[in-house]
């Protein structure tokens, strides 16, 4: 028993998966084992030091991960010791349930906080070990040179930042169409992502650009690129289904006669098999349907909330709340306060509120940020809204994620007709706005594994 209680007791100085192995006695297996035997450790689960037991601190990395930019703290973002290869990531929409785990498994694992930091507990004391930053398709891979038992290592926040372009990392595949009375497309760019990645459909950016209702088909600054119309984007499932996110900007109205039901059931399948749909103001045709026209929607997401397209918008500036009945929302609202989007916990000033959804359904759906009336001069609306889908399944049985802007998102940026406003000398060039961080969250969110705490 000499040898397998040596083993064992080596073994049990580290935590981890894969950190021993068994295997079935041979003729030359020492005497009075129990039926296997216990080899010396595998992997980086070996290093993995049981630092307790030897009376000192954990084995621990450290440190913040950001957006593209570098200076926005990300909240949700998953850190982990792989224990296999992750592999590459797939483009284009898929089923990505969180209990499907993390790709290549993991010795350890955290997820950052509401200032965007985290400490990884348990990392294996070696040389060389692998560390993957990700949240849906973001992703980062790094090797730290050396870790040092039983001690914090700090990591430098350059290297744990999302990537800003494809060298540095995995960046999803983002279908974008621009608009006359938003520029959704500003966003992401002043998240980071290079203007590089940002082409037409044919280019080998990760940001694919459309031209939607009243924006110039061209951009100047991006040498002349001419993009296709919006409609050739969500007219079929199959041109949705090679995005992981598409994103539609608010075109000034419905316009209902580009978006026939038969491009209605499109992206309605598409969200269902795994796709994630953001849309601002009155692209709230998909979900409400046509106004005055009740044959010209989809039944299951008409469900979801309670529609007046005829409301005034008589409010452009207002105090919006972040819906605090839910475990995210508690930590949204501390998010924005970590990034000075609030001064007051669950509150943040809007510019371009809009008022076309007065409620939504609690059990389908998730109100992210809404105006009551006591902040808001007597309104009452729902301006960020996320669901799951297909709605009508259980919650363990979705796979994909559907987030409803009625505020514009890029308030000071333009994407309408004219080379001074083609992209992106149409963007803004101030810091993030309050509501630009605030749809920041809920973009990097919606970009995460379906099943998350809501």
């Amino acid at each position: 028993m000499g040898r397998l209680l040596s083993v064992a007791a080596a073994c049990a100085l580290v935590i981890g998966a894969g950190a021993c192995k068994r295997h079935e006695p041979q003729s030359d297996d020492l005497e009075g084992d129990a039926g296997f035997e216990l080899d010396a450790c595998v992997g980086l689960g070996c290093h993995i030091v049981d630092c307790a037991n030897k009376g000192l601190p954990p084995t621990t990395l450290s440190g913040t991960v950001n957006a593209p930019n570098g200076s926005l703290p990300l909240y949700g973002v998953n850190v982990y010791v792989p224990i296999a290869d992750p592999g590459p990531l797939p483009d284009g929409a898929i089923c990505d349930r969180c209990a499907n785990g993390l790709p290549g498994g993991a010795y350890t694992q955290t997820v950052t906080d509401e200032k965007g930091q985290f400490v990884l507990p348990n990392v294996p004391a070696t040389a060389n070990v692998p560390l993957v930053i990700q949240v849906g398709k973001w992703r980062r891979q790094l090797t730290v040179p050396n870790v040092a038992a039983c001690q914090d290592l700090p990591l430098d926040p350059t290297t744990t930042r999302l990537p800003k372009n494809q060298t540095e990392g995995d960046i999803p595949r983002i279908a974008i169409t621009t608009g006359s009375a938003d520029a959704l497309e500003c966003l992401p760019y002043k998240l980071g992502i290079e203007g590089t990645e940002f082409t037409n459909p044919t280019g080998t950016g990760r940001v694919h650009l459309y031209a939607g209702n009243g924006t110039d088909r061209y951009a100047p600054a991006l040498g002349g690129a001419v993009f296709p119309v919006a409609t050739t984007v969500w007219d079929t499932t199959a041109h949705l289904m090679p995005y992981d996110i598409v994103m539609f900007s608010c075109e000034g109205s419905q316009r209902p006669a580009t978006k026939p039901q038969t491009a209605m059931q499109a992206v309605h399948d598409y969200a269902g098999l795994g796709g994630r749909v953001f849309m601002s103001h009155w692209h709230n045709i998909w979900i409400g349907g046509e106004n005055g026209n009740l044959s010209h929607g989809l039944p299951d997401w008409q469900a979801i909330g309670t529609w007046n397209y005829a409301a005034p918008q008589d409010q452009e500036n207002t105090i919006a709340s972040i819906d605090q009945t839910v475990t995210k929302g508690v930590s949204f609202a501390k998010w924005m306060m970590n990034v000075m989007g609030s001064t007051v916990l669950g509150q943040l000033p809007i510019t371009g509120a809009r008022y076309t959804l007065p409620m939504a359904d609690p059990t389908k759906s998730d109100r992210r940020v809404y105006l009551e009336p006591a902040l808001s001069n007597n309104h009452v609306s729902v301006q960020d809204l996320e669901f799951t889908t297909p709605n009508e399944l259980p919650p363990d049985q979705r796979c994909g994620k559907v987030v409803f802007s009625d505020m514009h998102v890029s308030s000071g940026s333009l994407s309408s007709a004219g080379a001074t406003r083609a992209f992106p000398l149409g963007c803004s060039a101030a810091p993030l706005t309050p509501q630009e961080k605030a749809l920041a969250f809920i973009f990097f969110d919606i970009a995460s594994c379906v099943g998350q705490i809501q």
